[in-house]
């Protein structure tokens, strides 16, 4: 790998996006032109519990052409990541898009490249834009952890007899909550350190939310609900619910271990299960210009980085540092690193092994304050950074996260 970059290297790219150093703008740049998402709130609990994927998606597709002002028809494409349901809830995501008032000339289709899937969608976009198969399109991710089990998304009765003699593939079937402790144990992340990451989650997100910057993200919506009884309630979606300000080192240090006898993570240390829905409206800027829309920022950089499915959560450690090549940056460069606290084992893990400064790291919480909907995630966490990007005039940032089996991605993003 390290000579196959090497040899990339010596090929000019002509191209502000993958292209190993950050040019000036270019009518070609893959930029953003509108972001949405819904709140985060808690599976079986919130009040997006018996919300379809299809209506929690709808509002934020309606959200990015009202941001943009752009004609829907215009949107050529669409990618949806989705990790839970049959089918990367592929129809979900087309029936979404007519009822946002999107035409039958706008296509879809759904990933599942597991917690990073709502990234994907976005790079999966640029790519297409970048490559002139499309010139406007929404890359985002929903996932409705209210009504689908992780535990569900692979019948070992099924698999050939190899899976289980070849330890890798074997090892892609061990429950996250074991690869968290494995990375606390080998790496030495001991459970004070975890739980401060936690506490720090929390009071950045209570914070946040107390300044009105992560309502300032959300894009309301209205819903059903149905009590134990059947009973249906009209409700609001227009907060984060996860987040709990009176959070401290001591209460979680009671708190059992959840996976492992004696083990450090615990329901506090780890990201919340979370329901809801995200998109981002992109386009090439000369025609993002010609149609006068307000361009927030351009994509720089994409990667994914493969590492051992038994420490899957390092991912973000291996893929930043590759995005950031690509992107002609270096991590003193970046201004805000958005890193998903998928466990907060790997998490503290990546920031130490990276550098990470403190005050950069997930201003306004992150996952384990907020919550991790799976397919959402990649795709909220780029409405996130650029809000706050453009809040305090920064310029570069990061967003990343580890995957499952074995993986991490990162995108590198620009503010305008």
């Amino acid at each position: 790998m390290q000579r196959l970059a090497q040899t990339n290297k010596q090929f000019a790219k002509d191209t502000s996006y993958n292209g190993g150093a950050i040019g000036p703008k270019r009518d070609d740049d893959v930029v953003i032109i509108g972001m949405a998402r819904t709140a985060m709130t808690r599976a079986k609990k919130g009040p997006q519990k018996d919300t379809g994927l299809e209506s929690m998606l709808r509002p934020c597709l309606e959200a990015v052409a009202r941001q943009a002002n752009i004609d829907k028809a215009l949107v050529e494409d669409i990618v949806i990541g989705n990790v839970l349901m049959p089918g990367s809830a592929a129809t979900n995501a087309r029936m979404a898009m007519f009822m946002a008032g999107y035409p039958e000339t706008t296509c879809v289709k759904s990933i599942n490249r597991l917690c990073s899937s709502g990234l994907q969608s976005v790079a999966t976009v640029a790519n297409a834009i970048r490559a002139g198969q499309i010139s406007v399109g929404i890359g985002g991710g929903f996932e409705s952890m209210s009504n689908a089990q992780m535990a569900d998304q692979v019948n070992p009765n099924l698999l050939a007899e190899e899976v289980f003699e070849c330890e890798a593939a074997n090892n892609c079937l061990m429950p996250m909550g074991i690869t968290s402790e494995n990375v606390a144990a080998e790496f030495g992340v001991d459970r004070a350190t975890q739980d401060a990451l936690a506490v720090s989650s929390h009071k950045k997100a209570a914070a946040a939310m107390k300044a009105g910057l992560l309502q300032g993200e959300i894009t309301p919506y209205q819903t059903t609900v149905k009590d134990k009884d059947g009973n249906e309630t009209r409700v609001t979606v227009d907060k984060d619910d996860g987040v709990r300000p009176q959070t401290t080192a001591e209460g979680l240090g009671k708190l059992k271990a959840a996976f492992q006898k004696g083990g450090t993570t615990t329901a506090g240390n780890s990201s919340q299960v979370t329901d809801g829905a995200s998109c981002i409206l992109l386009a090439r800027r000369d025609v993002a210009n010609s149609l006068g829309c307000r361009i927030i920022g351009r994509i720089v950089g994409f990667s994914v980085a493969g590492v051992p499915p038994k420490v899957m959560g390092i991912g973000p450690a291996f893929a930043i540092p590759a995005a950031l090549e690509r992107s002609g940056l270096q991590m003193s460069d970046i201004d805000i690193f958005e890193i998903n606290e998928a466990f907060a084992s790997q998490a503290s893990y990546c920031v130490k092994k990276l550098g990470v400064p403190a005050e950069k790291l997930n201003p306004k919480g992150g996952a384990i304050a907020l919550g991790h909907p799976l397919g959402m995630t990649g795709s909220r966490m780029i409405c996130t950074l650029m809000s706050e990007l453009e809040r305090t005039q920064k310029r570069f940032g990061i967003v990343s996260m580890c995957i499952g089996t074995g993986m991490g991605a990162a995108g590198v993003f620009e503010r305008e």
